[in-house]
């Protein structure tokens, strides 16, 4: 794979991130209006730390660190799912916001499990 492609691929889940980064901190906007504040640091905090350790991954020093930053990546991910699920049952976003929010941090869960297991499967089971 040429250096031009995996920058390439590296900077499709970094927008995405970014992107889901800009949906939560509306999320979060929208929860301080509605004097929530501990519920929206949590989702602020996970929420923009996926596409934090994206832009690391891409600046990896080796293919080990490569996947230590995006499984960091992914467990923020995860950790968000949860609190959208918490704020979503708990009534403080409306159900068009969660499964807006949820459909995206599921994406990037599956891009980032993908990504994770193939850099494994053919850098790192091999040495």
């Amino acid at each position: 794979m040429s250096l031009e492609l995996k920058k390439e691929s590296k900077s499709i889940v970094a927008e995405k991130a970014y992107a889901f980064a800009l949906l939560v901190i509306s999320i979060y906007k929208e929860l301080k209006t509605e004097n929530e504040f501990i519920l929206s640091r949590q989702i602020l905090r996970s929420g923009t730390s996926i596409g934090a350790n994206v832009n690391e991954a891409i600046s990896a020093e080796s293919k080990k660190d490569f996947v230590h930053k995006l499984s960091i990546s992914l467990k923020e991910a995860r950790e968000t799912k949860y609190w959208l699920n918490l704020l979503k049952d708990s009534n403080f976003i409306h159900q068009e916001m969660y499964n807006k929010s949820n459909k995206k941090c599921e994406e990037l869960i599956k891009i980032l499990s993908s990504i994770i297991l193939t850099t494994k499967q053919r850098y790192l089971n091999n040495s």
